[in-house]
């Protein structure tokens, strides 16, 4: 977190406001035509855990290998429709100055080569995850940084095009990282060493889970890049800078849940494949709760000092960078909220209700934000506020889907002990922070009271409030192990 922190910071100020905003336009564009690599990572990712969790070693590989079948049918697909549609589109509608294009041309080009070793990985990244492998992520993670760090130092001391050498380097990392997962994969599980195999059925069976996949990643791709595209439309690309900015704090605190959900994953994938609802639903109630925390407990701080934080870290304060942050943290701690009973859903194979209606909500980001920012005189903000409003509606509709997939799942109980519980913490530690930064003055020493005193706030509330007996004690018992380890 600190070195994404460090970097964005040296890269806004070694490209400026614009190519920063070029950047995160351009590669956009690239991530709407990659709706169909989300799609597929989710199916390969259930089918794979499902197959491991029934033990079928022979049925893994075949998985396996069709999914990397369908991958590279899904790369050629990519390429065309972003040569194409993507390019035309990139040309003719963007606003971009007329003396950036070049350089945003071949940003597009290298964006279109990460996408493709994105969906070459996929099987294999989904692979790691269905064993439970964790550890290589933290070892993947080191490599990163120090290839993170090179990129800043090389953005300074190259005489190319600051924004071209940037698009390059961002493409060749991806490129490094994605080996690194594919060695490990090819000396530890003997299914990801692929043999061809086709079968019917199965290439059928995946696709048609990925097409209602797709119509969710799509959803998600058009809130996400649609809305992008939208304040490039009617504002101009420092604004699309400062949601860039926004996006770089919130990716950073959102790593913290990421990691710890990628264990939760597959173990609820295997828990309803063995039918164990008991355990099922104690990880759902669980991952929810901790989910929510692990982002609010990072994010309480951000909210609080924004302002303080962005000057610090950049050395300016770009319009609009402190409400897009706080904004956007509160949004993806109630999607978070949400991922295990997403997770769930998707579990049981039966995704075409569930796709259908938060889809559906999700896609009304673009045409409610269109018309808001037309017909009245709203600035960039409102376009986050109903992405809120939207993510809220979402998470109760979550709720009543998974009670409809699977029988007995406890929905008032989920509300109750999660969603009521977690929103009463995360109201009064707000409230209890707020006051006490009231008496301290805008500086170093608020900031780093605010951040510990903050977080231990919400353990403490977190603790007493949204816990159960079983849950504190199961959190005593770790702690007990880890003090005695020591």
């Amino acid at each position: 977190m600190a070195v994404a922190l460090f970097t964005s910071r040296v890269v806004l100020s070694t490209l400026g406001v614009e190519d920063f905003g070029i950047f995160n336009v351009v590669g956009g564009v690239v991530s709407m035509l990659g709706i169909l690599n989300g799609a597929m990572s989710v199916s390969t990712q259930r089918y794979l855990t499902f197959e491991l969790g029934r033990g079928d070693e022979v049925r893994l590989k075949q998985v396996f290998s069709v999914c990397l079948l369908i991958f590279i049918i899904l790369s050629v697909i990519i390429v065309c429709l972003a040569e194409t549609i993507g390019l035309w589109f990139l040309c003719n509608k963007m606003t971009i100055p007329n003396d950036r294009m070049a350089a945003a041309i071949w940003v597009y080009q290298f964006s279109i080569l990460s996408t493709v070793t994105s969906l070459i990985t996929n099987p294999y990244n989904a692979t790691i995850i269905a064993h439970e492998r964790m550890k290589i992520y933290a070892y993947v993670g080191i490599v990163d940084v120090v290839l993170k760090l090179g990129i800043v130092y090389l953005l300074i001391i190259l005489p190319a095009d600051r924004l071209i050498s940037y698009g390059y380097l961002i493409f060749l990392t991806h490129l490094i990282t994605a080996g690194i997962y594919i060695c490990y994969c090819f000396r530890h599980f003997p299914e990801t060493r692929y043999s061809f195999y086709w079968e019917k059925p199965l290439f059928f069976e995946l696709t048609s889970y990925s097409g209602w996949n797709l119509f969710g990643s799509m959803a998600a791709i058009v809130k996400g890049q649609g809305l992008n595209i939208l304040i490039n439309m009617f504002f101009n690309p420092s604004v699309n800078a400062a949601r860039g900015i926004a996006y770089q704090i919130n990716n950073a605190v959102n790593q913290f849940f990421t990691n710890f959900f990628n264990a939760v994953r597959p173990q609820i994938t295997k828990y309803y494949a063995l039918n164990d609802l008991d355990n099922l639903f104690k990880l759902i109630f669980r991952s929810s709760k901790l989910s929510f925390f692990l982002i609010y407990a990072l994010s309480l701080p951000i909210i609080l000092e924004t302002p303080y934080i962005v000057e610090l870290w950049l050395g300016q304060l770009p319009e609009y960078v402190v409400p897009f942050t706080r904004i956007i943290v509160i949004i993806t701690a109630v999607d978070a909220m949400a991922n295990p009973l997403m997770t769930c859903i998707h579990a049981t194979g039966n995704i075409k209700v569930y796709q259908s209606l938060v889809g559906s909500l999700t896609i009304l980001n673009v045409p409610i934000s269109y018309f808001v920012l037309k017909y009245t005189d709203s600035s960039p903000i409102i376009v986050f506020e109903i992405s809120l409003a939207i993510a809220v509606i979402s998470l109760f509709i979550r709720v009543y889907l998974l009670k409809r997939q699977v029988k007995y799942f406890p929905a008032y109980k989920y509300i109750k002990e999660v969603v009521v519980k977690s929103f009463f913490v995360s109201v009064l530690a707000f409230l209890i922070m707020y006051g006490l930064s009231m008496f301290m003055t805008d500086d170093i020493l608020r900031l780093v009271v605010d951040v510990s005193i903050g977080i231990l706030v919400i353990v403490i509330l977190f603790y007493f409030i949204c816990l159960n007996k079983e849950e504190k004690l199961f959190i005593v018992k770790v702690y007990n192990k880890i003090i005695h380890k020591k």
